[in-house]
């Protein structure tokens, strides 16, 4: 009988034990699993050139970081020197093995078709121009919708009739800048003079002063900056004849708010963000997507963002309040601002 129960506690015992290691494999599996599903995802953001004073790509970087603090994501900036090195940064970037790589710009153009297209199984994303492949998100703006506000607000502002603008290049792009600001001028303003002179490209402040001058010199009140970097050329002009003017991209109007007036937003930064989001989770789709009024993806200070600087008397409150139901307009749909690429 002792011998009996010695034998069933025995098979007691050896129950007992199998079930721990049982519950101990399956809690180590657990953990293990736990581990590779809380695993960090890990974004680049490789530019073309150096972020500089660019605001475009200083915006994109902030937006960029941002989303990757909030969303637990490892988030890395590469920024290059010319184009070989941007190719050979975007080269870095897949050896890496980052699962999401952005860029921007028609200056990455060439290279990320071709990378891209060498690595169907990444992910990309390019911001301000489109690449048509089907592992690229290609992120672009209604900036003719922005545009449209400023010309509006200038149009209702400008003593003279005579406005100006001073772009980067003749190139399909920056007609959404040229052509919104026309229309919008127009809409309010049908007798006014629009002046526009071309820099040549969009790190030239020298040429773009020169131009501006050039304008000024032929009754211009006010004369938008929409060169990039050039635009400190704008504004540095502005200072010296008194002419009013308005930067792009952010709130340029804290720099000189005595002769920056407006400025003409992009949300870079917005979009920047909105990708990591969608990646993360889970929405990331290849394909072109559009920002624009509704989105908050452009827009113009004072009437959809407010600004640390005080609105400037050559604009007026009245005014603003005007560009307002306008951009409302626009919004619902009231008024199509039409694409100038699309006419």
């Amino acid at each position: 009988m002792k011998r009996g129960l010695s034998f069933v506690l025995s098979i007691i015992m050896l129950a007992i034990l199998l079930a721990a290691c049982g519950n101990s494999a399956s809690k180590d599996e657990q953990s293990a699993q736990g581990s590779d599903s809380e695993k960090s995802l890990r974004m680049a953001l490789v530019l073309p050139e150096k972020i500089g004073v660019n605001p475009f790509f200083v915006q994109m970087d902030e937006g960029f970081k941002k989303a990757g603090e909030e969303f637990k994501v490892d988030t890395k900036t590469i920024e290059s020197t010319d184009p070989a090195a941007f190719e050979q940064n975007l080269r870095a970037a897949v050896a890496e093995n980052y699962d999401l790589i952005i860029t921007a710009t028609f200056q990455a153009e060439d290279a990320l078709k071709k990378v891209a297209a060498e690595n169907p199984d990444k992910s990309f994303a390019i911001v301000d121009t489109t690449v048509d492949l089907p592992n690229v998100r290609s992120v672009g703006f209604r900036e003719y919708e922005g545009a449209y506000l400023l010309g509006a607000a200038v149009g209702l502002s400008t003593k003279t009739d005579k406005v100006g603008m001073i772009a980067a290049m003749d190139v399909p792009l920056i007609k959404k800048y040229t052509e919104g600001f026309k229309a919008g001028l127009e809409s309010v303003n049908p007798g006014a003079e629009f002046l526009v002179n071309y820099v040549g490209g969009f790190n030239d402040p020298a040429k773009a002063k020169e131009l501006a001058l050039v304008q000024f010199g032929k009754g211009a009140d006010f004369i938008a900056g929409a060169s990039a970097v050039g635009d400190l050329g704008v504004f540095e002009a502005a200072k010296e004849k008194g002419f009013y003017t308005s930067g792009q991209d952010t709130d340029r109007t804290v720099e000189d708010p005595e002769h920056i007036v407006l400025s003409q937003l992009k949300s870079t930064d917005t979009v920047a963000y909105e990708t990591v989001k969608d990646f993360v989770e889970g929405n990331f789709k290849a394909g072109a997507v559009n920002y624009g009024l509704k989105e908050d993806g452009v827009g113009l200070t004072y009437v959809t963002r407010d600004s640390e600087s005080p609105l400037n008397a050559f604009v007026g409150q009245e005014v603003i309040d005007k560009v307002k139901a306008i951009k409302d307009d626009i919004v619902s749909g009231k008024i199509v601002v039409k694409d100038p690429l699309q006419q």
